[in-house]
């Protein structure tokens, strides 16, 4: 029936069921009818529901319906981007399923949970969880909870770059479906996507397409899974793209959008139109690529979804190249802010887990323990201090992990746009010297015959005649004086180009001024040659500078700043000073800022040297080598 009707019917069913006896039917039947309100997407009623069910489970007592209704309530957050409360209702919901000791529903519970770490790219937290669930189901026949958890981990070593076990853990994902899995929910299709979706990252392009269309051809896709119809399209789409297959194309690009569109997919919406951006820049029409990009990034931007923000900005920066360094800027910032997000929600989660643990422990110790409380109390602190201990070391292990990771990523990316702004410079300045060279060697050596037959015919002895030759003669002087200047001018003009790099520190140098009171004087060489300097170097140097600026604004109560780039010999000097605070260089501890700025240092073969003197200010000296070696591929 149409959604209208379906909602007036279930309307009725529910005053019928509501004035009845609270017993057993009574709760399945409250159940059933806000599993109707959850395919309605009518979220208010459905949410009510699942409340109203809770409290007259929670009067009877009956544990298997509080943790149906807590899973109900993690659907419900989930379904509505709430990430941190929908975990806490799950982790609330396996709680009591473990007392039951009902293992199956413990197993997917714990796997809903894995799935929303992975959406919030807790990834060693999504794969613990995944491989607790496997262990719970353990040499029994629930192949649903078994697809699920290989396929989330064929996704986890997936985004890990690990292509090996995530082809083996989908593949083990496909041998696991049975008649137990319902065909509705086109687990085959979904794997084949997953699939031909590692190929496409291992740039296998045929392999890729091979199972996109594998996972087309399965029975009712587009009515069963109409997302997953739409992903399997777009994949397929840029499969085809990549081997420059030009039937169906950019169609298949604009089937999956206007699917995704119907649906409200905003994460799919986004990644279509990435697509097609680049399809049109491939076709060099930079004006739909740009307005595609231009989409992507205000659409990411609206729905805080940075690592889409990060994709349309390097876009952008390939389709715009004379913007490139505001991009780039803007990347970095954004880089950031995900890398912060990152890192809370993963800390939320596992304080999560550990309030609901230390709960439920003190509510057991209070029913079974009435003796002797002061030494219960005492040892139960100890206990709680030993877990918290571990807990937090734990997280500050992932946080470093995942910070490596997204340093990684970031610097990566930086150098590919380094590289191409580069080349870009390059090709632009080799261009211009060929016109140079052909002003000089073409025009203007016309020119000069050109003259010189007019200079013989000056022996004509005709007045009139010699006097407007010489005229001539002096106009063709003049232009070809004009000439040689542009071609002077042009082959000059690669001395002037300005560097990327140098831009990027210039902006962070303003942001610096913008933002804080201390007057900041910053020197760069002019003539340093920057496209002599490996972009490993110029991403330690910025972040050198960006760690000491970070440094000084917080600890030294600075009036003056001083950055200085200079080149000394075969050495690229980097020098910051201030007149703050300054400290004991023997006697304090070198904190995390000072021991990054070492290793980056090290990183480039260079020397650091740091001096300091508590209320004399501090100078910090960066020398690194300027070797042929760092020459930019």
């Amino acid at each position: 029936m149409p959604s209208e009707q379906r909602e007036k019917y279930t309307q009725k069913a529910f005053k019928i069921i509501s004035p009845q006896e609270n017993d057993s039917l009574h709760r399945v039947n409250l159940f059933k009818i806000a599993n109707r309100y959850y395919n309605l997407e009518n979220w208010d009623e459905y949410k009510k529901t699942v409340r109203l069910v809770l409290e007259k489970s929670a009067i009877k007592q009956d544990a298997l319906s509080m943790a149906k209704g807590n899973n109900y309530l993690g659907d419900y957050y989930d379904s509505q981007g709430i990430p941190d409360s929908s975990f806490l209702y799950y982790n609330k919901a396996e709680k009591i399923y473990v007392e039951l000791n009902d293992n199956y529903n413990v197993a997917k519970t714990i796997i809903k949970k894995a799935n929303i770490q992975f959406n919030q790219s807790d990834l060693l937290g999504a794969e613990k969880a995944s491989s607790k669930a496997l262990k719970i189901i353990k040499d029994t026949n629930q192949s649903d909870v078994l697809y699920d958890a290989y396929n989330l981990l064929g996704l986890i070593y997936n985004e890990l770059e690990d292509y090996n076990n995530a082809l083996l853990y989908h593949n083990k994902a496909i041998a696991s479906i049975d008649q137990m899995i319902p065909s509705v929910f086109q687990p085959e299709a979904t794997s084949y996507n997953n699939i031909g979706y590692i190929y496409l990252k291992t740039q296998d392009y045929k392999l890729a397409k091979t199972y996109f269309e594998k996972g087309l051809d399965q029975k009712n896709i587009s009515r069963d899974k109409p997302y997953v119809y739409a992903i399997l399209l777009n994949n397929l789409a840029y499969a085809k793209f990549k081997l420059n297959e030009k039937e169906g194309m950019p169609d298949l690009f604009f089937q999956s959008l206007k699917i995704r569109d119907s649906l409200q997919l905003t994460a799919g919406i986004i990644a279509s139109k990435i697509n097609l951006s680049e399809y049109f820049m491939s076709k060099k029409d930079t004006l739909q690529a740009s307005k595609y990009a231009k989409q992507t990034l205000e659409l990411s931007q609206k729905t805080d979804d940075f690592r889409n923000v990060l994709n349309s900005l390097k876009q952008l920066s390939v389709i715009e190249p004379q913007n490139a360094a505001i991009y780039a800027n803007e990347y970095i910032q954004v880089s950031e802010k995900l890398q912060k997000s990152e890192r809370k929600m993963g800390n939320k989660f596992t304080r999560i887990e550990f309030e609901t643990e230390e709960i439920k422990s003190e509510n057991t110790d209070l029913v079974q323990k009435n003796r002797n409380l002061v030494y219960i109390f005492s040892g139960l602190a100890i206990l709680g201090l030993f877990i918290f201990v571990i807990k937090t070391q734990k997280a500050k292990n992932r946080e470093l992990l995942f910070k490596q990771e997204q340093q990684k990523v970031n610097e990566e990316i930086y150098n590919l746009m380094i590289s191409q702004q580069n080349t870009i410079e390059t090709n632009r300045v080799k261009e211009k010297k060929r016109v140079a060279q052909e002003l000089h060697d073409g025009v203007l050596g016309r020119m000069f015959g050109i003259r010189m037959n007019l200079d013989s015919l000056n022996k004509m002895h005709d007045g009139t005649t010699i006097e407007k030759r010489t005229n001539y003669l002096n106009e063709l002087k003049n232009i070809e004086q004009d000439i040689r200047e542009i071609s002077h001018d042009l082959n000059r003009e690669k001395s002037e180009l300005i560097n990327n790099f140098v831009a990027i520190v210039d902006n962070l140098l303003e942001e610096q001024k913008k933002t804080y009171k201390s007057k900041l004087v910053s020197v760069i060489d002019s003539g340093i040659k920057w496209e002599l300097v490996s972009n490993s170097v110029k991403i330690n140097l910025y972040r050198i500078v960006q760690e000491s600026l970070q440094n000084i604004n917080k600890y030294a109560n600075a009036k003056i700043i001083k950055i200085e780039l200079k080149k000394k010999e075969e050495d690229l000097l980097l020098i910051i000073s201030d007149d703050g605070n300054g400290f004991d260089t023997n006697k304090s501890k070198k904190g995390i800022g000072l021991q990054n700025i070492q290793l980056r240092t090290l990183e480039c073969n260079g020397v650091v040297d740091i001096k300091s003197k508590i209320g004399e200010g501090t100078v910090i000296t960066i020398s690194v080598p300027l070797e042929t070696k760092q020459i930019l591929t």
